[in-house]
């Protein structure tokens, strides 16, 4: 592994190392060997953001080639797990964009006052912190105890820091200024104990949250919805992929129903005709009927 070609490289670097035919043949039959083994689908994935993660496991595990890592999934059981792992992006902030929290809470939240029962689906949920964001921002407005909150991703161990409810301690600054500029009402570290390196949400928060794995490549809808919130995370599907999941986004919205994308995120052709925008530039719309 200290004579790997890749080892002295920062990840963001891995993106400028000459691509080669032969790198790309090898990494669409990782792909594809890891669907036909094991039914994860990435196969309508941007190639170049699954390119960078692939070679930086090959760095981590001392593989020469895509070929070796191929190996390594077919043949060591629970290896696959480490890829989808890799595959599946964790980068994610409690309030993150606070300009959209304080929208949704602004524009959002009154359509959502005279419902009996609020279901919302955070799809992608990564390792929770926009669920618990959610959360808060719903018992300050008073909904939260008619609300379930189902939360979602294709990563079993990114669900699993999920159901803990436990984030970086060293992170608290700047989620808490998040959480001031998203219209927060309460000093932010009521909300939280703290051990030595963590901060520990309130358990009565996740009363209200529900975690599982789901694949938005090849898993269909569940539940009828009234807000989806999936967050920078199509950015990484190539336009089919994406058609998929805006086709199951608005089959699991509920009427008058609210969709929410991340900040580098549009609705795409046909589907931008299905939604009025709610909040000028901030990414969250509601169905048409």
């Amino acid at each position: 592994m200290d004579d790997h070609p890749y080892k002295d490289l920062p990840e963001a670097a891995l993106d400028e190392l000459p691509v080669t035919e032969w790198e790309n043949i090898e990494i669409e039959l990782l792909i594809e060997g890891i669907y036909l083994a094991y039914g994860h689908d990435f196969r309508h994935y941007l190639r170049s953001s699954l390119r960078r993660r692939i070679r930086n496991r090959m760095c981590l595990d001392g593989a020469d080639t895509v070929t070796g890592l191929l190996g390594k999934v077919l043949h060591e059981p629970g290896y696959v797990n480490k890829l989808v792992n890799d595959f599946s992006i964790k980068v994610t902030e409690m309030f993150r964009d606070p300009s959209f929290f304080k929208a949704f809470r602004e524009r959002a939240v009154p359509l959502l006052r005279n419902s009996p029962e609020i279901r919302i689906w955070h799809a992608g949920c990564s390792t929770g912190e926009e669920v618990y964001s959610m959360a808060i921002l719903l018992q300050e407005e008073g909904l939260l105890d008619k609300a379930k909150i189902y939360a979602t991703d294709m990563s079993e161990r990114a669900i699993e820091q999920a159901k803990a409810g436990k984030f970086p301690l060293k992170r608290m600054q700047t989620f808490t200024k998040n959480y001031m500029q998203a219209g927060g009402t309460k000093e932010f570290s009521a909300y939280y104990t703290t051990d030595r390196d963590y901060a520990i949400f309130d358990p009565s928060l996740a009363d209200h949250m529900m975690f599982a794995q789901h694949n938005l490549a090849t898993d269909s809808t569940f539940n009828e919805f009234h807000v989806i919130l999936c967050r920078n995370v199509m950015i990484y599907f190539n336009p089919e992929l994406q058609d998929r999941v805006h086709r199951l986004f608005h089959d699991s919205l509920t009427v008058d129903g609210i969709l929410g994308l991340g900040s580098m995120e549009y609705l795409i052709a046909p589907w931008k005709h299905h939604y009025e925008e709610l909040a000028d530039g901030e990414r969250l719309f509601v169905k048409k009927p």
